[in-house]
């Protein structure tokens, strides 16, 4: 198999003494055999100097394993997982973050009350810091206690019970003298002012996690200081949010223990209880998330001291949790370091999976401690082919496929035909494929005069236009095939999602040998006549027919995707006109119901059909309520059975109404349901205990396994260097300098007779 170019990266402290060494070692042994003035002279310095050179560079190639190597020789043999991230973390803050790049460092670090387990599918919510699942009790009006069926539901409480003994990790925060004394909680402004980073503070300390701390986070959300993305969301929820977020608009403070919330308290130190208004069954997905994970008030008083800010001594430079790994390096422009927390608890890989985990090796590890990963190690590249190359000489441990590199890596043989290339195979790198929990949709602003509203022209010109936008061609095009085309707005893997025949969309396609086959153009210009714009001519006007879609401004990478939209449209005969804008344009556009036509997308918060179905629920207008119903679509059928969904437990009832629920936006047509993306990604033989796991809050690392003698024995396998180029060269300047050492000697000779 043809080997990589390899880069010279060999670190300089090793490199330089060696050079010194052997230019030192081949000018000693040229001043042998050649005269003093040989050397001077003029004619022979350049090749000299460049044999010296050249000598010096290859004498390290005998004794150096991989010249290429970018990280220290010390870590060698050390347990550590080599990952990337493409864009800074800017929140790493629980309570403010909710970016899923942020989550790869979140996830391993806080310790919400629930996670996911890992090897279920689908996916199933497991204690991650509790006993048992949290207990769930309902109240009417008066308090007085109801079952979950009962039509008089006021009030839903969640009571949960901590296990004893959890310790967060080292963190200055927690730092106590022998008195019990906080070192640095009265530090004064000139002393803040030297902390240029907290590795300067010699104390650590931890102390046990309670819950009171679960508590004081959910306090931290309604402080409008440090504007939580889901404040508003939850205050509408959570009994006494709404209530503590207008006292703290009223009294800014940073230390919230003497804050009262009606609706959360601790009972005792490993006990806690949530109170919401009405039932919100999905409510028990946001457990899971990295806003509800505890916080130390210890954290909130250690960084409001005067000048840390100043230094970026904050939880968004230096977070502090009690899971499985702390964050040891924050340099955002370079590198993220993970290591192991040596505070955290026993836990042990999970014992069962889902069929073919076992076949597969996902349950070797099975009742194994974990963490087995001592460090992560995340590179900021922000290019996708240097990450590309490194991942294939071994330097990294996993990675994507960008466009670019597809075809070296995949082969594709129709949408179930998917497999890795000769080479990828000859290396022992594994394909891992899983459809996202999400959806890209192209959108109408039923509030627009042209496109909107409930008349039955406009449904059939958008009928028309989702007929002529061909995502099928879209998805082979621009994803390598990475997606399936959308035939509503559940992804796979979501409950009230349907398979085959009975889940297309029968207003865009027909089931024709098997397979969905998207409908013909002339329907799609048969629905425009019908809609009384024959031939992109509207039939009141005389005029034709001129389109505005809103797109921001994605440089040079987004003119071949403008480029396909206006021509799904020419074939209908429509003129497309792009208003390509800055985001800050775009948004406000869409919040004043100022677009037309526009693109968006929805990852999943949590895996159930609310999470998508609500994006076209009336009340979540962008328009008129600041919603995310980015289309402003209202159908009063639609909301009433999503009132009636949205509280069920998954069941066979509540599957027929969200069939109910799908048509009708089928027949609306407010969206165009473009396509959910599906990743493929790449491991190395070595990297243990990868499975595709897309809820991207949850901490994962600590499951992973590397075989580091498998990863040394391959990297110098891939990497050794190629010195016959450089020897050719040596062999060639000896070449022409014997030649010019006779001739000199020659002259010298005749000079002397």
């Amino acid at each position: 198999m043809p080997r990589l170019p390899t880069i010279i990266r060999t670190p300089v402290s090793f490199i330089l003494p060696l050079f010194v060494l052997q230019s030192f070692i081949t000018l000693s042994l040229l001043r042998t055999f050649l005269r003093p003035s040989i050397l001077r002279s003029l004619i022979l310095r350049p090749l000299i100097g460049l044999l010296v050179a050249v000598t010096a560079l290859t004498f390290p190639s005998l004794t150096l394993a991989n010249w290429n190597n970018p990280y220290p020789e010390t870590e060698k043999d050390s347990n550590i997982l080599y990952s990337a991230f493409s864009a800074r973390p800017k929140f790493l803050d629980p309570v403010r973050s909710y970016d899923e790049g942020e989550y790869q460092f979140l996830g391993q670090i806080y310790e919400p009350p629930l996670s996911y387990h890992y090897l279920h599918r689908p996916y199933r919510l497991i204690p991650q810091t509790l006993t048992e699942m949290p207990k769930v009790l309902y109240f009417d009006a008066n308090n007085n206690p109801v079952d979950e069926t009962a039509d008089t539901i006021a009030f839903t409480e969640y009571h949960f019970t901590l296990q004893q003994g959890i310790l967060y990790q080292p963190h200055p925060a927690l730092a106590k003298d022998e008195q019990g004394n906080y070192y640095y909680h009265q530090l004064t402004k000139a002393e803040t002012a030297q902390v240029k980073t907290l590795s300067l503070l010699e104390y650590a300390g931890t102390r046990e996690l309670v819950a009171e701390d679960y508590v004081y986070q959910i306090k931290r959300m309604a402080n409008p200081a440090l504007h939580s993305p889901i404040s508003h969301l939850m205050q509408g929820y959570i009994v006494g949010l709404k209530e503590l977020n207008e006292r703290l608009k009223a009294s800014p403070a940073t230390d919230l223990r003497d804050f009262f919330i009606a609706g959360v308290s601790a009972q005792n130190d490993y006990q806690y209880s949530i109170r919401i208004k009405g039932q919100y069954p999905q409510f028990i997905y946001w457990l899971a998330m990295p806003f509800f994970s505890p916080m130390p008030w210890e954290a909130d008083v250690f960084y409001a001291q005067p000048g840390f800010s100043e230094n970026n001594i904050n939880l968004n430079w230096y977070p502090i949790g009690t899971g499985a790994y702390m964050l040891t390096e924050n340099n955002p422009n370079l590198r993220m370091v993970l290591e192991r927390n040596p505070n955290f608890r026993e836990q042990t890989y999970p014992s069962m999976g889902e069929a073919g985990d076992k076949e597969k090796g996902l349950l070797d590890d099975a009742g194994k401690t974990i963490p087995f990963i001592d460090k992560a190690i995340f590179t900021l590249e922000k290019e996708s082919i240097p990450y590309w190359n490194k991942f294939l000489q071994g330097y990294f441990d996993s990675s994507g496929i960008s466009s670019d590199s597809f075809d070296s890596a995949v082969n594709v043989s129709g949408s179930d035909d998917i497999r890795l290339t000769d080479a990828m195979k000859d290396k022992g790198i594994k394909l891992n494929t899983v459809v996202n929990t999400s959806l890209f949709y192209l959108g109408f602003n039923m509030l627009d005069p042209v496109v909107g509203g409930d008349s039955e022209r406009a449904r059939l010109l958008r009928q028309a236009v989702s007929i002529a936008v061909d995502y099928d061609e879209y998805i082979s095009i621009f994803l390598n095939g990475r997606g399936i085309a959308g035939q509503g707005p559940i992804p796979p893997g979501i409950f009230g999602h349907t398979e085959g025949e009975a889940g297309i969309n029968p207003y865009v396609y027909e089931w024709k040998n098997n397979q969905a086959k998207r409908r013909s153009i002339d329907e799609a210009k048969q629905l425009l006549a019908q809609a009384n714009y024959a031939g992109g001519i509207d039939g009141e006007t005389n005029k034709p027919l001129i389109l505005y879609y809103e797109s921001v401004d994605g440089g040079a990478g987004s003119k071949a995707r403008l480029n396909w939209l206006r021509k799904q449209f020419e074939k209908i005969d429509i003129q497309l006109v792009i208003r390509s804008t800055d985001y800050n344009r775009f948004y406000e556009k869409m919040s004043t119901g100022a677009s037309q036509l526009f693109n968006w997308g929805w990852n999943a918060d949590y895996p159930d059909p609310e999470n998508f179905l609500f994006l076209l629920y009336g009340p979540q207008s962008r328009v008129l309520n600041k919603g995310e119903n980015a289309a402003n679509y209202n159908n009063p059928e639609y909301d009433r059975l999503f009132d009636q969904m949205k509280n069920m437990p998954s069941s066979p009832e509540r599957q027929a109404i969200i069939e109910k629920m799908i048509e009708i936006l089928r027949h609306d047509s407010p969206w165009i349901f473009a396509y959910h993306p599906k990743t493929f990604s790449l491991q190395h033989g070595w990297y243990k205990n990868t499975k595709p796991f897309i809820m991207s809050n949850t901490g994962t690392i600590k499951y992973k396994r590397i075989d580091t003698k498998q990863r040394n024995q391959l990297r110098e396998q891939w990497n050794a260097p190629i010195v016959w180029p450089l020897i050719l060269i040596i062999a060639a300047i000896v070449g022409l300098i014997i030649p010019a050492v006779m001739a000199y000697r020659r002259h010298e000779r005749s000079r002397v007779l």
